[in-house]
């Protein structure tokens, strides 16, 4: 099993920034994928960025590419996601997910660990 515990969110003014990070434990070794989901009231929940665990590879959303970066620290088994010019609509719950089985991937089907999620409010 692995574990992920998300931390970082909060309130912010439009255009400030953010750093959520995610602490992994367990059986970590197993793990292959990363990635950062959202999801709003009412909403489903959406892809935001994923990394490669081994080679670093990244992708973002199209709503989020520029703005924010994803980073990862092997040593501490910790994942970051630095969110700049933050704006209304990037107000969310923010998860982190692990995946056992998959490089990368943009869907939720494509984890198996989720963390509890943080809340991310952006105020206008």
């Amino acid at each position: 099993q692995v574990q992920l515990v998300e931390s970082g969110g909060g309130l912010v003014q439009t255009g400030g920034s953010l750093r959520l990070s995610c602490a992994a434990s367990g059986r970590t070794f197993s793990t292959y994928a990363r990635g950062w989901f959202r999801q709003a009231p009412g909403k489903e929940r959406e892809f935001v960025a994923t990394i490669n665990w081994s080679t670093g590879y990244s992708a973002y959303a199209d709503s989020v590419k520029g703005r924010f970066t994803i980073s990862k620290d092997n040593a501490k088994n910790t994942m970051d996601l630095q969110m700049n010019s933050l704006k209304p609509e990037d107000s969310a719950n923010y998860y982190c997910a692990a995946s056992s089985f998959a490089r990368y991937s943009k869907s939720p089907d494509g984890y198996d660990y989720w963390g509890q999620g943080t809340q991310v409010t952006i105020s206008s």
